[in-house]
């Protein structure tokens, strides 16, 4: 019983892991996902979340076998 989390971009190097399974017990939320974690103070505060491929937010919940993704905003632009 466990979640899938994955990092992307600069979340990747800050972290030091792209990916990382952790046990399932105690999470309700994304929000309890992200308290689990090691090194998780480091994000910032404009971190966005996937649950299965689908935006989320930090209330969202999860349940054993899920994928939790972490990623910065994204930014676009140019001409």
């Amino acid at each position: 019983m466990s979640i899938r989390v994955r990092f992307f971009a600069s979340l990747r190097e800050q972290m030091g892991y792209s990916e990382k399974s952790i046990a399932f017990e105690g999470l309700a939320t994304v929000s309890d996902v992200l308290e689990r974690l090691d090194k998780a103070r480091i994000l910032d505060a404009q971190v966005l979340y996937a649950v299965n491929m689908e935006y989320a937010n930090s209330d969202t919940p999860v349940k054993d076998g899920d994928e939790v993704a972490f990623f910065p905003p994204v930014t676009g632009g140019g001409p």
